[in-house]
């Protein structure tokens, strides 16, 4: 690997850039699809994250326009 040590980023701080302090970008309808398409995934698998991934899919699936 390399010989840097790894990235606290809980000491580094950020300046947020202007219009991102509130709102995160938007994502293209694709993005949105794929995202989409990951999270039913991980709330399929049974894990510790699936009830988060299957609340945040529903909320998602909720707000963008079906493939079909």
């Amino acid at each position: 690997m390399d010989d840097y040590d790894p990235l606290d980023l809980d000491k580094v701080d950020f300046a947020p850039l202007k219009g991102t302090v509130e709102r995160l970008a938007l994502l293209t309808l694709e993005e949105a699809h794929d995202l989409l398409r990951l999270l039913l995934t991980v709330a399929q698998e049974d894990g510790p994250v699936s009830p988060e991934a299957d609340r945040l899919a529903r909320e998602i699936a909720a707000r963008i326009p079906s493939e079909n």
